[in-house]
């Protein structure tokens, strides 16, 4: 894989081409995107939906209000007859169908009417409610439980049924809230303006404040018939247990738990009300995205009050900023996923909203996911290793994010891992895949070794594809990767955690421990796209223009490389960059050495130091250049080149200014600029910063934004001035270090005879 962005941005572009070439796997990735997800405003024609209404019970008798599979036990136990209600219903509506799938079996016709069959369990699924709606719903997106096919289908689940009676409604508000609903809004529409499976929705005002809110109201008898219902599935999936193939591909009773535990937090409006407020304050930072905040007061299990949000659903927008909308979608899910750890668990179409004033609303926090600090450092530390195709650490990382049960033998599944990535990331473009092989690589890997989709993952999948479907639409070339590198790359350069300073050093040094200057560019070019984006937004604001987002690509492309000094110029100098000077300090000095001893050399040789004349300390002192030092030099350079927009290799041979001389000083290896020198020069580094002024100033041959880059850097140089001493000053030391450390061994070599450790080195040391 190419270590450019673009390169692997484009190279993911060919793949998905070539792949959705294969009728499967289009079907596959349409499920993941949720292109075929329901989100029409009202329920289909005729559509019904069963409940069961049962006594609430008494004392110790009651159902728990958390998911406890134990206590559902005890409780359904007391109730046969709602059990039998149940199962009557289940079976009266699904029979036929369980017939018919059981004949095409028979007859080997499974594949053949598997479309057909999804959709009759699609409408069985309706009927059944709730549980059955979210569950079918999750189902969906899940490639390792689910054919391509049947995933699509399952996606076309309407959760809308039709509402229930108002004066229900508006009993369960006198009764949740403790006051009659004229007291508590001033007005509130006659009917609901929206109903799903677990309630509906009214439009209302409060009438302390006059504020416009939504207020949802539980349906009857919902949490009765969701328990009832995970009763009895999950005794089902027990008994599945007992055959050893299903309980190796996918332990239903396990999944069903982490969903259930999921879906009683959805059915208690208090928990979505706190979700809700922390979600509002996790985005806060985020201008372009709106977070319908809560009212505690007006919440309670079965009722939720929050502010009105008016907009249309951002996938049936036709604005002209709706791809835009998706990249700040990217961001505020990326930042929820790898930075705060509280992750919206359910952003199907209809909870992505675009308001009037071209703002990215989110809406309906009832089921979220928690995303482990060691899970969200794993994704970062994953991508670094697969940059790097290092699989023997990938297989370690799939432990840590739970696609594999930690303590499993990976000695067997690394070679695996190895084939599929390879082929995956050949050379040669997409055309080069052989995409039956692949697939039959990873089904290898599904099926022989312990490999599963993580539930918190699949819902990731979920939230990540809902958005580049919504993009593809407008944007036939988006790939995710362009959103996504960019706020990565920030994480990477800024985040303060051990285990992301040891990624990214990993991420440039790669595993064989060699730096990689293109490598480092590309992130602090990511880094540069994101911050045009916050600017231009800013800009945007202080100027009263709504809706004011763009990529990270169209960030760059609108703030260009030559009307503005480079942010990451900033960065480095920032005390935000404080850890990545220190990172690339020895590069520095390696750098800085390598060019002031091929300075010294050409200064030796200018006044008659040749061949056999050249004293034997200054041998030893200013050691030709080796090919890895010669790296070293063009890796400043093209650092240079990046960090100021001007040709490197015009610096390290203008001199002070006049093309004259070299730039460094011949006294130990080090700059001038200490004690002042031409171009107002403040340290070592600032010695070189401030020779690019004369460079790009006394020379006709400078174009005019060169020059225009010129007069932006003076400015820059004094306002960075102390931080560039104190770098300059840091770099010193350590160069002083290695001049001595060479003049030690030479005196070493004089006295004690040549280290045969060190023979036929040559080099820096």
């Amino acid at each position: 894989m190419s270590g450019s962005r673009a390169a692997m941005s484009e190279q993911m572009r060919q793949v998905r081409e070539d792949m959705e070439k294969d009728e499967n796997v289009q079907l596959l990735l349409q499920g993941l995107r949720g292109q075929a997800l329901n989100d029409d405003n009202s329920a289909a024609a005729g559509t019904n939906m069963l409940v069961v209404e049962m006594d609430e019970g008494t004392g110790e008798d009651v159902l728990p209000l958390t998911y406890q599979p134990a206590k559902l036990e005890a409780y359904f136990a007391k109730r046969p007859a709602a059990v039998r209600k149940r199962l009557f219903q289940i079976l009266s509506i699904s029979s036929g169908f369980l017939a018919q799938v059981a004949f095409d079996a028979a007859t080997n016709n499974l594949e053949k009417n598997e479309v057909k069959r999804a959709g009759q369990l699609r409408d069985i699924i309706t009927s059944l409610g709730p549980f059955s709606i979210k569950l079918g719903q999750a189902l969906s997106i899940r490639p390792d439980i689910l054919s391509p096919r049947a995933m699509v289908e399952l996606q076309k689940l309407c959760d809308k049924v039709p509402s229930y009676d108002n004066a229900l409604a508006m009993a369960t508000i006198e009764k949740e809230l403790g006051k009659p609903v004229d007291e508590l809004f001033s007005e509130l529409t006659k009917d609901p303006v929206a109903a799903a499976s677990l309630g509906q929705v009214y439009k209302g005002k409060l009438r302390t404040t006059g504020e416009e809110v939504a207020v949802k109201v539980q349906r009857p008898f919902v949490l009765e018939t969701v328990s009832l219902d995970l009763y009895l599935i999950r005794n089902l999936g027990l008994q599945l247990r007992k055959f050893p193939f299903l309980k190796d591909r996918t332990d239903l009773v396990a999944l069903l738990d982490e969903f259930a535990s999921r879906f009683y937090d959805e059915l208690d409006y208090v928990t979505e009300c706190q979700n809700g407020i922390m979600m509002h304050a996790d985005m806060a930072s985020i201008e372009q995205v709106v977070v319908p905040l809560p009212f505690p007061e007006y919440c309670s299990r079965k009722v939720h009050v929050a502010q009105w949000i008016d907009g249309e659903k951002l996938s049936q927008s036709t604005a002209s900023d709706v791809q835009d909308l998706v990249n700040v979608g990217v961001v505020a899910y990326l930042t929820q996923l790898l930075e705060t750890g509280r992750f919206h668990a359910d952003p199907h179409p209809g909870n992505l909203i675009r308001t009037p004033e071209g703002k990215l609303c989110i809406l309906d926090f009832g089921l979220q996911c928690e995303v482990t600090e060691d899970q969200r450092y794993g994704m970062i530390e994953a991508i670094s290793h697969l940059v790097h195709r290092d699989y023997t650490r990938i297989g370690e990382d799939f432990q840590t994010l739970d696609f594999i049960p930690k303590g499993t033998d990976l000695t067997p599944i690394i070679p695996a891992l190895s084939k599929v990535f390879d082929a995956a990331l050949a050379g040669g473009g997409a055309k080069s895949i052989n995409f039956q092989d692949l697939s039959a690589d990873l089904a290898e890997i599904t099926f022989k070794y312990p490999f599963r989709i993580p539930p918190y993952f699949a819902l990731i999948i979920r939230a990540i594809g809902v958005l580049e479907g919504i993009a593809l639409v407008g944007n036939p070339g988006f790939a995710i990767v362009d959103e996504a590198y960019p706020y990565i790359s920030k994480r990477l350069l800024t985040d303060e955690s051990p285990r992301l300073r040891a990624a990214l050093k990993y991420m440039i040094y790669g595993k064989e421990g060699v730096f990689d200057v293109d490598r480092l560019i590309d992130l602090l070019q990511a880094f540069e796209a994101l911050e045009a984006v916050n600017q231009y937004e800013t800009l945007g604001v202080q100027n009263g223009r709504a809706g004011a987002s763009m990529s990270p690509a169209a960030a760059l492309a609108e703030a260009g490389n030559t009307n503005s000094v480079r942010d990451a110029l900033r960065f480095f100098f920032s005390p935000e960059g404080q850890f990545f000077r220190e990172f690339l300090l020895d590069e520095t000095v390696k750098g800085v050495d390598a060019v002031s001893r091929e300075g010294l050399r050409q200064v030796a040789t200018s006044i008659g130091f040749k061949g056999p004349l050249v004293p034997p300390v200054l041998k030893a002192m200013v050691p030709p250049l080796s090919k890895k030092d010669r790296k070293v030099v063009e890796n400043v350079q093209k650092l240079l080149d990046f960090f100021l927009g001007v040709g490197s290799a015009d610096l390290l041979s203008a001199g002070n200014g006049n093309g004259n001389g070299p730039m460094f000083s011949p006294t130990f290896g080090f700059a001038p600029g200490l004690s002042g020198n031409r171009g107002n020069s403040v340290g070592l580094v600032g010695g070189l910063l401030s020779n690019a002024l004369p460079v790009l100033r006394g020379r006709g041959q400078q174009t005019r934004e060169q020059l225009e880059l010129a007069r932006e850097l003076a400015p820059v140089l004094r306002e960075l001035a102390p931080q560039m001493r104190q770098y300059g000053l840091q770099v010193v030391g350590k160069l002083t270090d290695r001049v001595a450390s060479r003049i030690l061994r030479f005196t070493r070599e004089q006295l004690l005879g040549p280290d045969p450790s060190r023979s036929g080195k040559v080099g820096s040391s």
